[in-house]
């Protein structure tokens, strides 16, 4: 029977055997070790924030950061709780059980949050199933369907969806009363090739990116436009002001507020000051959307997420300060502020095998969409690190055609089934999982499948092809030295 896991992953293994002795002469380091932005620690615990931050300038900042990350890591329930609203659908409990790796605000853990939250409800009453595609390790998964169904659950091609289809209900915990929905029949989306996944981005220097002029991206766009690898490129514009989105597999998203209001509302199922109503399924939104039983679970009306009118009186007003904001605010601060990553200068490999990796990443084209530096940010009004800052992401920032083998059929604004955002590779050497539906944990097969029909980085990729060995070796080692 066929099912979307033979084309969307087994397509990697032709492309992979066009890379002569890849098996057996170059290997991917591995997750790189060490801190991620200043951390001591290798791979669980607390960020850093920005310099100017973690200097209390503006003073009075680094309560907001660090307010901003521990509301990141509180786990939501249904109600009756601390922190009440999940629900109800929801992928998660909480921010940082999706952004974890190798640090809070980071990427897909080695240990999928989803399977152990799941395991824990269904074992406290939840009528929740296990989706065959969420196992223990990984990777963290968010589930679209590219078309809405027809009465017999087949795929209408004539109807575009591409919503989040949530992985799991609120139905059967103690603390979601008669509320009774069922979850997406997974098992019939793979069956019918009517599937999709994505995995958590990464947020590191999240603010950085926010805070890139337009013109400057532009600028970028224009200076590569000359290049000889076949690679075009656009930017996906927001369609409320026209500006830049920046934000999401797809660049979707403009702002920090509004990728945390988003995720709060469809992965957790939060309603909040950005997005204020509860939100169905995308086909129960095209019917009846929820049932009155599944409303305001919580019991304190709309939007569950909000600005704390009523704060406790503190001695410490910078403190007091910080619990004024709601929690979507907050994110967007803690993410605004968080410090990007740093790179390793000698691992693995050596400095020498890097520096080598770098320069025949810029030569055979991997540089003209991932961006080594941009220069510089926008003056910033938030704090000093902000802003006349380089932003050394490895992006442009731009969506481009990635061709049959990554595309997902799903239109996000102004990009198409086939475009995404120029994934920013800072960072890059800590994580586990790549691509946009966390396919491999291999760097060569992520290389390999930027090539297919339709692709703009097909020459890029036959390039690195035709490396020697040792080459590709000293490419591999500076993408896990980021």
């Amino acid at each position: 029977m066929k099912t979307l896991l033979a084309p969307a992953f087994v397509m990697l293994f032709p492309i992979a055997l066009s890379f002569p002795g890849a098996a057996h002469s170059q290997t991917d380091p591995g997750v790189r070790p060490g801190p991620v932005n200043g951390q001591s620690g290798a791979t669980q615990g607390n960020p850093l924030p920005l310099a100017s931050v973690n200097a209390n300038s503006p003073t009075g900042i680094l309560e907001f950061f660090d307010n901003g990350l521990g509301r990141f890591q509180e786990e939501e329930v249904v109600s009756g709780g601390v922190n009440n609203g999940l629900g109800p659908r929801f992928n998660t409990n909480s921010c940082s059980s999706c952004h974890a790796q190798p640090a809070i605000g980071g990427s897909s853990p080695a240990n999928n949050p989803e399977f152990q939250t799941i395991a824990q409800g269904i074992a406290s009453g939840s009528t929740n199933t296990m989706p065959p595609f969420v196992t223990p390790h990984g990777p963290t998964l968010e589930v679209r369907f590219p078309f809405f169904t027809n009465s017999n659950g087949t795929p209408n091609r004539n109807s575009p969806n591409g919503g989040v289809e949530d992985l799991f209900t609120v139905s059967g915990r103690p603390d979601a009363g008669t509320c009774n929905i069922q979850q997406p029949n997974f098992r019939q989306a793979l069956q019918t090739n009517n599937i999709i996944f994505r995995i958590p981005t990464p947020i590191f220097g999240a603010g950085l990116i926010e805070n890139i002029d337009d013109a400057t991206l532009m600028a970028n766009q224009e200076a590569q436009a000359g290049n000889n690898f076949g690679i075009a490129g656009a930017f996906n514009r927001n369609g409320n002001d026209g500006t830049i989105a920046r934000f999401g597999w797809k660049a979707q998203n403009k702002s920090l507020l509004v990728f945390a209001g988003e995720a709060y509302n469809v992965e957790m199922g939060i309603t909040n000051e950005v997005f204020a109503q509860e939100r169905p399924l995308p086909q129960e939104e095209q019917n009846d959307g929820l049932p009155a039983n599944c409303l305001n679970l919580a019991g304190r009306g709309y939007p569950e997420d909000a600005t704390n009118f009523n704060v406790p009186a503190n001695h410490d007003q910078a403190a007091q300060n910080a619990q004024v904001p709601s929690d979507v605010v907050l994110f967007a601060e803690f993410m605004r502020l968080l410090a990007p990553p740093v790179p390793s200068q000698s691992s693995p490999g050596g400095a020498p095998s890097i520096n080598a990796g770098f320069a025949l990443f810029k030569s055979i084209g991997c540089a003209v969409c991932h961006t080594p530096a941009i220069r510089a940010t926008q003056p910033s009004n938030v704090t000093a690190s902000l802003g006349n800052a380089t932003v050394k992401a490895f992006s442009d920032f731009e969506i481009h055609h990635m061709g049959a083998g990554l595309a997902d059929n799903v239109s996000q604004g102004g990009a198409g089934g086939d475009q995404f955002r120029t994934a920013p590779l800072w960072g890059l050497g800590q994580r586990i999982f790549f691509l946009h539906d966390g396919r491999t944990t291999n760097l060569m097969a992520a290389i390999a499948a930027h090539r297919s029909s339709g692709s703009e980085a097909t020459q890029v990729t036959e390039n690195f092809a035709a490396l020697s060995n040792g080459q590709q070796q000293e490419v591999l080692n500076f993408l896990r030295s980021l």
